[in-house]
């Protein structure tokens, strides 16, 4: 059996601070942007990070209030009890600056 490579600990502290600005953790990465600017990556990567995760987590949160909105507003309990069809959406929209976060 191959031994998977590890990723570089850029990669795992950018992954990492992601992760924690879009589950919205207390510890909201901080830990996480010390280690990125000690090793040298640039403010811009992170800023790109930081944009990626900030939008994933209000995206989230827009269609989870949406979607409990449409529920909520039901007044038949054939329609509240239907799946919300979301295959003719996108994955997920870019980023107030383009960003692409698929």
């Amino acid at each position: 059996m191959s031994e998977t490579p590890s990723l570089h600990s850029s990669i795992i502290a950018l992954v990492s601070l992601a992760s924690g600005i879009a589950s919205k953790h207390p510890d909201m990465g901080l830990c996480q942007l010390d280690k990125l600017r000690h090793m040298g990556i640039a403010e811009s990567q992170i800023d790109t990070v930081i944009e990626i995760a900030r939008h994933i987590r209000d995206e989230a949160a827009q269609k989870l209030d949406a979607a409990f909105d449409e529920k909520s507003a039901s007044s038949d309990s054939e329609t509240a009890t239907e799946e919300t069809d979301t295959s003719g959406q996108a994955c997920c929209s870019t980023t107030a600056s383009g960003q692409s976060c698929c």
